[in-house]
């Protein structure tokens, strides 16, 4: 099912995944350069209901649009909130999550509109070649229980960058930031994108 949303950014879609009985929403949108056909995305929505939690895929106004470049991140953030109302209408507790980007504005908006915990995939710690400019302080204070999925070899930040936090990280082997792994890599892209939803499916069935 897929509907449309109003927000003071624009207009927003999610299209939801159900669970026959959920327990649990994970309401999860695309990065900067991409939508909700990201291939960790799709992993998830096509796994999760199984375990109890409906999946609602989140695009943001910028992309139903059909612009190419987002926003600053103050208006990303202000789509997010404008979709609160309805990625909550269930009466479920609702995980922040998102991709790159949509990881960021996750975790800057957690506290402030209530979401159970945070799915951070693929978060940008820095600017590939710019390890100097950190966003840890997004992350670190997102104030919920929280799960970063990161590529081993992200150029945004590999696993080994993150600092110490009160967050879990999994660490996709020789996946870069959209989990895409090497033909050469001694693991399959199926075998990939099996430790993104078997670490999100564990996380999640542990929030209860």
């Amino acid at each position: 099912m897929t509907e449309t949303v109003e927000t003071e950014a624009g207009t927003a879609r999610v299209t939801w995944h159900p669970a026959d009985q959920p327990r649990l929403v994970l309401a999860v949108s695309h990065g900067a350069g991409g939508g909700i056909e990201a291939r960790d995305l799709q992993a998830l929505a096509a796994a999760l209901p199984a375990h109890g939690v409906s999946v609602a895929l989140v695009e943001q106004p910028w992309r139903v649009a059909g612009r190419k470049v987002a926003p600053a991140p103050k208006t990303l953030d202000t789509g997010w909130r404008g979709l609160w109302p309805a990625l909550t209408r269930p009466g479920l507790p609702v995980i922040s999550g998102g991709r790159s980007a949509g990881a960021r504005v996750a975790c800057r908006t957690a506290t402030e509109l209530g979401a159970r915990a945070v799915l951070a995939l693929s978060f940008p710690l820095h600017q590939p070649g710019k390890p100097e400019k950190s966003r840890a302080d997004e992350l670190l204070g997102a104030g919920v229980p929280t799960l970063v999925v990161q590529g081993g070899n992200d150029p945004f930040g590999r696993p080994g960058e993150f600092p110490e936090g009160g967050f879990e990280l999994v660490e996709v082997p020789f996946g870069d930031h959209s989990f895409a792994v090497p033909k050469r890599a001694p693991v399959t892209q199926e075998a990939a994108l099996e430790t993104v939803t078997d670490a999100v499916v564990r996380w999640a069935v542990s929030l209860g």
